[in-house]
């Protein structure tokens, strides 16, 4: 009864997962342009790296690897609630699109803004650990490590 018991469990943790990372991006989807700037310190530091394969352009300022908040906060929602959903995608035996998912994530973790770097490296890292150890699930790994990126998409993206 105890197995049955986690497997209920399970299911409804990733739809409640994906029912935050949805309202944050619902909350993003709207987003004018301005506000994101706030919660980022500078591009010179985060710039390095990317300068490093490209010239500097608006898209290396305050929006990360971005050209406008927009595309920023739309990109980081849409990755976070598809970071929840990997467990059913490996579940469905998909291998490519399963790779294209976790390749599209590392992307976007390449590309956030400073301010959120470290947090949304963490999500990516927890998520594909989560395919091989459930442990990241049903022990609250994984949000523990959306937390701070639903936080930092309601501040910076209304």
């Amino acid at each position: 009864m105890k197995i049955l018991q986690k497997r209920l469990n399970s299911p409804i943790r990733y739809l409640t997962v994906a029912l935050f990372a949805a309202l944050a991006l619902s909350g993003c989807s709207t987003q004018g342009g301005g506000s994101a700037a706030a919660g980022t310190p500078s591009s010179s530091s985060a710039g390095d790296s990317a300068t490093a394969s490209a010239s500097p352009t608006p898209s290396s300022g305050p929006f990360g690897g971005f050209a406008s908040a927009a595309e920023m906060c739309s990109t980081i929602s849409k990755e976070a609630t598809g970071a929840s959903l990997l467990p059913m995608s490996a579940a469905q035996g998909k291998t490519a699109e399963l790779e294209q998912y976790k390749a599209e994530l590392a992307a976007t973790a390449d590309r956030v803004p400073d301010a959120l770097k470290a947090d949304f490296t963490n999500l990516k890292d927890t998520a594909i650990a989560g395919l091989k150890d459930q442990t990241v699930y049903s022990r609250g790994k994984f949000e523990k490590a959306m937390a701070p990126v639903t936080t930092w998409l309601s501040a910076n993206c209304k």
